[in-house]
C-alpha cells in the first residue's frame, strides 16, 4: 500500500484504530451490511464491557492494522466493515458475536486478529467454541485438587499398611503367648 498523506481528521481516526489494534488481545472483523441501527445497538449491548464495536472505513482500518504491525488482513477489508476490539476475555466476545450472527444472519464474521496474528473466520468460531477462562481455570483447579488427593492417598497407604502389619504381629504374639 502506498503511503499517501492523509488529512488530519483521518490521521486521528487511524491513530485511534492503531491503538485499539495494539492494546486489544483480539479483534474480530465483521460485515454488517443490512443490519439496522437497533440491531447494531443490540450487538454492542451483547458484547458488553469486554469489547467495543466500531464501524470503520476500510482504507483507514487497513492502514491502522498495518501501522500496528498486523499482516494478512488486507483481503478482509472489503464491503462495510466493523471491528470488535476485545478488552477482556476473547472467548466471551467471540461467543457473543457468533451467537448474534446466528440470530442475525446479516452479520458476517470475516476473520480477526488474535494476539497479533491474523486468523480466519473459522478460527474465530473455534475460539467461540472454547469454554471461558473462568470455567477452564475451575476445571484445572478441580483436576489439581483431585491429583493432590490421590497423591495423599498413595503416600498414606504404605504408612497405614505398616501400622496394620505391626498390629497383626502384636495380635499374633499375644495369641502365641497365651
Amino acid at each position: 500500500m502506498a503511503d499517501k498523506p492523509i488529512r488530519a481528521d483521518k490521521a486521528g481516526a487511524v491513530a485511534e484504530l492503531t491503538e485499539s489494534f495494539k492494546n486489544s488481545p483480539a479483534a474480530v472483523l465483521t460485515e454488517y451490511r443490512g443490519l439496522t441501527v437497533a440491531q447494531l445497538t443490540a450487538l454492542r449491548r451483547a458484547l458488553g464491557k469486554n469489547a467495543s464495536y466500531t464501524v470503520a472505513k476500510n482504507t483507514l482500518a487497513k492502514r491502522a492494522a498495518s501501522e500496528a504491525g498486523i499482516e494478512g488482513l488486507d483481503a478482509l477489508f472489503s464491503g462495510p466493515t466493523a471491528l470488535a476490539f476485545v478488552s477482556g476475555d476473547p472467548v466471551e466476545a467471540a461467543k457473543g458475536l457468533r451467537d448474534f450472527a446466528k440470530a442475525n444472519p446479516l452479520l458476517v464474521i470475516k476473520g480477526g486478529v488474535f494476539e497479533g496474528k491474523a486468523i480466519s473466520a473459522a478460527e474465530v468460531t473455534k475460539i467461540a467454541d472454547l469454554e471461558s477462562r473462568e470455567v477452564l481455570l475451575a476445571k484445572l483447579a478441580g483436576a489439581m485438587k483431585a491429583n493432590l488427593s490421590k497423591a495423599a492417598a498413595v503416600l498414606q497407604a504404605p504408612l497405614s499398611k505398616t501400622v496394620r502389619t505391626v498390629a497383626a504381629l502384636q495380635d499374633k504374639r499375644a495369641q502365641e503367648g497365651a
